[in-house]
């Protein structure tokens, strides 16, 4: 077995390391003489008790105890010994900084250096690496301010885009506003959504005309096998007024009610609060009696297109996308269809009477006109002419049908392409109609709900081109029920008769005499304006004159508005009463 030989080990009784008689004697190799015993490695901690790796040439601040120096020290000082200099030289070739921290499971190399554990780790390692800390805090900081400025910029375009009116498109009055007019009264459309009135179940008084059975073949019609709009030059379609009505002056005759209108004006009146572009009514108070008309070529009847739209048109008058282009464009759509989804086989329904504004012999286009009475009141009655276009047997039950059309003209204006999305994402291109056509869509669901339509059929009527306003094809025609799709576009048929109600009312208390409603166009309100006798009458010479000197309303500080407001609300408050 092998031994260990200890050997002889000297002893110093008078302080630390060998005697001086020892040092003689020891030969240790590869070791230095003459140096002073230093039991010392860089993994004890041994205090200060020995510390030969101090260097007074460093050092600390004034008043710092890491950099004080006392004279009991330097019985300690070994620093400016040679003898340690090739020892501490093969030490620090050896010596590799080994990195004791947690790693982590997933590791990855891409990953970025700068995290939120920079905050916790140590003073030693966050001085050896502030300044890239520094740098990626720097970085931080930017990548944060663009996500800020990305952000604001998200808000301000959700904001921009939400439901409100185009201030930078400026529309033009429907009428002229002569200088002789007085006005009477302006009402805000935001005391109309506080009105409420409900009705009683109409009563028919008389149906007029006759009707074309639907072919519901178009209900099986799709973007790949659409087709081709026809058109139909040989029948005649009339928009006649309430007071050119023959039937309407015999029931006023009669004394069968109070107030008189079409279905086309009521249903302004009430979808008013939906409306962009500028509208005006006739009323003439005879007597007892009102008669709500509409003005020889009035916007009536054309159909807006993109009215609620954020998205504005061309201002030019002869660009065939501008606002009176597509509006008599959109009319010829809604006429010609309504005439081709019929079947013309000469089966018709006749009703009592026929068509009354047709003459002898004379190809008019199928149309039922039903005089329907509604209670207001215990004295006042409303009789309206509404109009189905088509009738359908359903299980032995026939139906009443209402035959609108909506128009795409070019997709850039909508964002929705009506060929890619109409077979698969219907939803989303109705969901965009409601949102640019709001108005529309409204006055076709009231004019439905007047009429008592069973079902309104909407048909998907797209160009050939988009540079081609003359040339369209038929996408699709999808059916709903009125009282389903009021309440599916947020339509309140309380709401509806308690705007009419308010303007009844209102015109009642006027002297008898001719008055015109005109939507402000710019601004969401009505004003009621007193005009002459002979007033929009053929004989009645209408000059129009420049903006600059058309009579405008009275202006008005704040403290004016703010008393008109009060006003108006207080006469709301005192409409609302009367109705309940």
């Amino acid at each position: 077995m092998v031994g260990f030989e200890v050997g002889s080990v000297p002893f110093n009784p008078d302080g630390w390391g060998p005697p001086d008689s020892a040092a003689a004697t020891l030969s240790l190799p590869n070791q230095p003489s003459n140096v002073p015993f230093a039991p010392f490695s860089r993994s004890e901690k041994i205090g200060r008790i020995a510390d030969w790796t101090r260097n007074f040439s460093n050092q600390g601040r004034p008043g710092s105890k890491h950099g004080a120096h006392h004279q009991s020290d330097s019985a300690f000082d070994f620093s400016g010994d040679d003898s340690f200099a090739s020892l501490a030289a093969d030490d620090d070739s050896s010596f590799r900084l080994v990195d004791t921290s947690a790693k982590s499971h997933h590791h990855n190399p891409n990953r970025p250096k700068f995290n939120p554990r920079w905050r916790f780790n140590s003073y030693n390692n966050a001085r050896s690496q502030l300044p890239q800390r520094r740098d990626e805090e720097v970085e931080a900081k930017k990548r944060d301010a663009e996500k800020e400025r990305a952000r604001r910029d998200r808000m301000y375009n959700n904001r921009s885009q939400m439901p409100q009116r185009r201030e930078s498109s400026v529309f033009k009055s429907s009428v002229d506003i002569q200088p002789e007019w007085n006005m009477l009264d302006q009402i805000p459309f935001s005391t109309f959504s506080k009105l409420s009135f409900s009705v009683p179940e109409p009563e028919d008084l008389l149906i007029c005309g006759g009707l074309e059975f639907y072919d519901r073949a178009y209900d099986r019609i799709t973007p790949k096998n659409c087709r081709p709009l026809e058109r139909f030059k040989n029948r005649n379609f009339f928009k006649v007024t309430t007071t050119d009505d023959p039937v309407i002056r015999r029931l006023a005759n009669e004394d069968k009610a109070t107030v008189f209108a079409t279905d086309s004006i009521l249903s302004t009146l009430m979808c008013a609060s939906r409306s962009v572009y500028s509208w005006d009514i006739v009323v003439q108070r005879v007597g007892n009696k009102l008669f709500f008309d509409k003005r020889d070529g009035s916007q009536l009847d054309l159909l807006a297109v993109h009215e609620t739209s954020q998205e504005p048109l061309p201002d030019l008058k002869d660009d065939i996308n501008s606002i009176h282009s597509l509006s008599v464009e959109a009319a010829y759509i809604n006429q010609n269809f309504s005439q081709q989804v019929l079947i013309r086989d000469g089966n018709k329904v006749t009703f009592d009477e026929s068509n009354p504004f047709a003459s002898e012999g004379e190809e008019v286009a199928p149309v039922g006109y039903r005089y329907r009475r509604w209670k207001l009141d215990n004295e006042m009655y409303l009789v309206s002419r509404c109009e189905v276009q088509s009738v359908v047997d359903i299980n032995n039950q026939r139906s009443f049908l209402t035959l609108n059309a909506l128009n795409e003209f070019d997709s850039k204006y909508s964002g929705v392409d009506w060929r890619q999305k109409l077979e698969t994402q219907r939803g989303a291109v109705l969901a965009t109609e409601l949102k640019n056509n709001a108005n529309k869509l409204a006055k076709w669901t009231a004019q439905a709900l007047l009429a008592g339509a069973d079902m309104m059929k909407l048909g998907y009527v797209s160009r050939v081109h988009p540079r081609d306003h003359f040339n369209h094809v038929i996408l699709a025609v999808v059916g709903y029920k009125p009282k389903d799709f009021a309440t599916q576009i947020n339509l309140n048929t309380s709401n509806m008769w308690g705007i009419v109600k308010s303007i009844v009312d209102l015109c009642m208390k006027l002297d008898e005499g001719k008055y015109v409603l005109v939507k402000d166009p710019t601004k969401p309100q009505v004003r009621i304006y007193d005009v002459p006798q002979d007033a929009f009458d053929n004989d009645y010479v209408e000059e129009p004159l420049p903006e600059d000197e058309q009579a405008q309303p009275p202006a008005e500080d704040v403290d004016g508005e703010l008393a008109n407001a009060i006003t108006n609300d207080v006469e709301a408050k005192e409409i609302i009463e009367e109705v309940a």
